[in-house]
């Protein structure tokens, strides 16, 4: 498959990304705290949705796993914010169909990544643990969410992207991988600024 094609993909649904994160940046800037707006949802769901096609290509298993670990986690924050019903029923199940049938394509076939001879164990690590952090993170994003009965993003989230991002950064570098730099270079300035805007929000600031 040509490289610019795939290249173009990866940066398209890292765009998605990055408008995710300048809406949710513009909106929490506007109302001088950290908002979960619902189009943040909208645009992971579907920038996910591309970069699980992209990590196929690649055959980059840091972000498959990665990737479909996170992929639900925004199904529900749709949820949570009663955004999902809207979705027609036939879209639904389209969507949650997307990471299994892309990891099943993954297994069949024949994988080029055998632990990247050209790439240390050291920075294969730090790739996979900072991919994990970052789409983990969701994780600890969704129990608050539950706790709160509606979509938030905690200080937590944000220390934590920030931590993971530094190390994808890092495994970009090392694996050549300029999607993955590009973006996350980007998604480090967001993640400061939101820590910042929490630090003022915080009662007695």
């Amino acid at each position: 498959m040509n490289q610019y094609f795939v290249y173009a993909l990866g940066f398209f649904a890292q765009s998605l990304f990055g408008a995710r994160s300048i809406v949710q940046w513009y909106l929490s800037e506007r109302e001088g705290r950290v908002v979960s707006p619902t189009l943040f949802w909208v645009f992971s769901i579907s920038g996910s949705s591309l970069f699980l096609l992209y990590g196929l290509i690649r055959q980059d298993i840091v972000i498959l796993i990665g990737q479909s670990i996170s992929f639900y986690i925004y199904v529900r924050n749709l949820q949570l914010k009663r955004f999902w019903s809207t979705i027609p029923l036939f879209f639904q199940l389209l969507l949650v169909a997307i990471p299994p049938s892309i990891l099943l394509l993954w297994f069949q076939q024949e994988p080029t990544f055998a632990l990247e001879a050209d790439l240390s164990f050291t920075f294969m690590f730090v790739g996979i643990t900072g991919q994990l952090l970052l789409n983990c993170r969701y994780l600890y994003q969704w129990y608050f969410s539950e706790k709160a009965n509606e979509s938030v993003l905690p200080l937590g989230f944000w220390i934590i992207s920030l931590a993971a991002s530094i190390m994808v950064v890092a495994y970009s570098i090392a694996r050549q991988e300029p999607v993955l730099l590009v973006a996350q270079s980007l998604g480090i300035m967001v993640y400061l600024r939101n820590i910042i805007i929490y630090s003022r929000s915080l009662p007695g600031r």
